[in-house]
C-alpha cells in the first residue's frame, strides 16, 4: 500500500501539467484583488484564509480554475476567478509562488509534537498514510505535482480543509487521494497536524 501511493505521488508529479512561468510584475498588480485576504505578500490577514506566499503554481492555478468550473465551491473564490484568464492565472501565481511565508504564532507544543508523528510517520493502526509521502519531508510539497506547499500554513485553514475533505464539502483533489485519508482522521489528528504545519517556518 506504501509503495503503490509513492507510485502514484510520482505519477502525478510527472503526468501534471506545466505551466508557463508567468510574470510575476503583472501579477502584483493583477492580485490587487486577492490581496484584500490573502495579503499584499501572500500571507493572509485572516486565520480563515490560506496564505499563498511561497505556494507552488500549479496548484493555485489548479484551485482557482477549480473554482471557475465549479469543482471546489466558495461564493467568494467563484466570483473572483470567474473573469480570470489563463495568463492572469499564471501571472498571479508566478507573483504569489515568489513571496516568503512568515512565522506563525506559536502552537501548542504537544499537539505540534503529536502532528509532527502523524505527518512523518502516519498511524497504522487507523490507516492514516504519513502526509510526508507526497507533501514532502519538509511539507514544502511538489509544484509540478501541484501538490500544495503546507508548512507554516494557517492552522485553522487547514483544519476546514481536512474537515471539508472529511465531510465531501471539498472534492477536487485528484483520485479522492485527500478524502479517502481525510476519512480516517479525527477531529484531534486535524487539529493536530495543522498546528505541526503552522510551526515549520521559523
Amino acid at each position: 500500500m506504501k509503495g503503490s501511493r509513492l507510485a502514484l505521488c510520482l505519477f502525478i508529479s510527472i503526468t501534471a501539467n506545466a505551466y508557463a512561468a508567468g510574470d510575476p510584475v503583472a501579477g502584483q498588480e493583477k492580485s490587487a484583488v486577492c490581496q484584500g485576504c490573502h495579503g499584499v505578500d501572500g500571507n493572509s490577514y485572516g486565520p480563515d484564509w490560506p496564505n499563498l506566499a511561497s505556494q507552488g503554481q500549479a496548484f493555485i492555478i489548479k484551485q482557482l480554475k477549480a473554482f471557475q468550473s465549479g469543482a471546489r465551491k466558495d461564493p467568494t473564490m467563484t466570483d473572483m476567478a470567474a473573469g480570470l484568464s489563463e495568463q492572469d492565472m499564471e501571472d498571479i501565481s508566478a507573483y504569489f509562488t515568489k513571496q516568503e511565508v512568515k512565522p506563525q504564532e506559536a502552537q501548542d507544543a504537544k499537539a505540534s509534537s503529536a502532528g509532527k508523528k502523524l505527518f512523518v510517520a502516519g498511524n497504522r493502526y487507523t490507516g492514516v498514510p504519513a502526509c510526508s509521502g507526497c507533501h514532502g519531508p519538509n511539507a514544502v510539497g511538489n509544484g509540478p505535482g501541484a501538490i500544495p506547499r503546507l508548512a507554516g500554513q494557517k492552522p485553522t485553514y487547514v483544519t476546514k480543509a481536512l474537515k471539508d475533505f472529511r465531510s465531501g464539502t471539498r472534492t477536487n483533489d485528484r483520485n479522492s487521494i485527500m478524502q479517502n485519508i481525510a476519512e480516517k482522521m479525527s477531529d484531534k489528528d486535524i487539529e493536530q497536524v495543522a498546528a505541526y504545519l503552522a510551526g515549520m517556518v521559523q
